[in-house]
């Protein structure tokens, strides 16, 4: 069994939400960086919703949200999956992490994008799980 697979549960106040970008993302970014800028933060990520894979996790007590998306250009010759994080009631960060990190040109070589995928998103579980002994 993988060491993210024995990590505590999340706070049962964090629920996960894959299924379409949150707009607080959208609207946290706006607010910090103006609409044009925005735009094109992570190739538009924020703006058109298509790049796959993403885990999102949303506290609606706190309005806060953690994000786990692709960050770099899909031109790019190495991907790069990165940690967002809304924290309560205002503001947008990149949470600084190891790299999450694949090569599309080489789908076979270690690490995969599934392997980063799933090693950024223990990252951050684990990052969530700091962060409720703050708020």
């Amino acid at each position: 069994m993988s060491s993210w697979q024995n990590q505590p549960p999340l706070p049962a106040t964090w629920q996960r939400c894959d299924a379409r970008i949150l707009p607080l993302w959208w609207e946290r970014l706006c607010a910090q960086a103006g609409q044009q800028s925005a735009a094109l933060y992570a190739a538009g990520l924020f703006t058109e919703d298509r790049r796959r894979p993403i885990a999102q996790w949303f506290n609606p007590a706190f309005k806060a949200a953690l994000l786990v998306a692709p960050e770099t250009s899909p031109e790019w010759p190495v991907q790069r999956f990165g940690i967002f994080y809304a924290p309560p009631d205002a503001g947008f960060v990149r949470i600084h992490s190891a790299p999450h990190e694949w090569n599309p040109r080489e789908p076979r070589k270690s690490p995969t994008e599934r392997e980063a995928f799933e090693s950024a998103i223990a990252e951050a579980e684990r990052f969530l799980q700091v962060e409720m002994d703050f708020v």
